[in-house]
């Protein structure tokens, strides 16, 4: 019976990080070819092997095909550099040295191609959010998006959600990739993940979901967003 149905568990950020850079080294080496590849083992080994090993290994056993690991040397140095880091702050650095070589290298391309990949991580995770709602016979309408979110929401995010007729409007206070990515002043990498991802994820899960970000954490100080979805039943 539907009631009896178990939700589906959040997916971890080990794997949400091994699924965003699966599409990022798509479109990067879609674009770029061996050049992008070696672009983006620069960022990886700017990041350290040994924290994308043991990423790659968590997604590994949990289920996620990806190929961070074959960007991983059978020998690297078995040292982790971030301490205390969590894996939000992992994927935010992560992301961004990868994305600077790219960026640094092709400039605007580069931009481009980076977008790209996050929109494409988005509408996929976004899909799987509708399956989520479909598992419980659930349509994919605004009232089973964020009750259907892909994404354990940690502590480390402070945010208030105002739910009106066919919106959802969110405001972000602290958002811990943001946080990273000022700390170590890498804004204008990481604002191109802020500036695709929301909208890639609504229209993953309902392509006429309309996303308004009018505010980011990282140029304002806070986070922003219209989510609009008409209800056409």
């Amino acid at each position: 019976m539907e009631n009896q149905k178990k939700p589906i568990p959040p997916l971890s950020m080990y794997r949400i990080t091994a699924k965003l850079f699966t599409h990022i080294e798509k479109s990067v080496s879609s674009s770029f070819g061996l050049k992008g590849t070696e672009l983006i083992q620069t960022g990886l080994e700017k990041f350290g092997y040994k924290d994308a090993y043991d990423i790659a290994e968590q997604a590994t056993r949990e289920g996620e095909e990806h190929v961070l690991d074959a960007y991983i040397p059978d020998k690297f140095d078995s040292v982790n550099q971030y301490g205390d880091t969590t894996i939000y702050g992992l994927m935010a650095k992560m992301f961004a040295q990868v994305t600077k070589a790219v960026v640094d290298s092709f400039g605007e391309e580069g931009q481009n191609a980076i977008k790209e990949g996050v929109r494409t991580f988005g509408e996929e995770r976004g899909t799987g959010i509708a399956e989520r709602a479909k598992h419980f016979n659930k349509p994919n309408t605004i009232d089973n998006y964020l009750s259907n979110y892909d994404m354990g929401r940690s502590d480390l995010f402070e945010f208030e959600t105002i739910f009106k007729e066919n919106v959802i409007e969110q405001t972000f206070t602290q958002c811990p990739f943001g946080q990273q990515w000022a700390d170590d002043g890498m804004h204008e990498y990481g604002i191109l993940y802020c500036q695709m991802i929301d909208p890639a994820v609504a229209k993953g899960f309902n392509p006429d979901f309309e996303v308004e970000h009018d505010q980011y954490v990282l140029k304002e100080g806070v986070c922003h967003f219209n989510f609009k979805l008409e209800d056409k039943s």
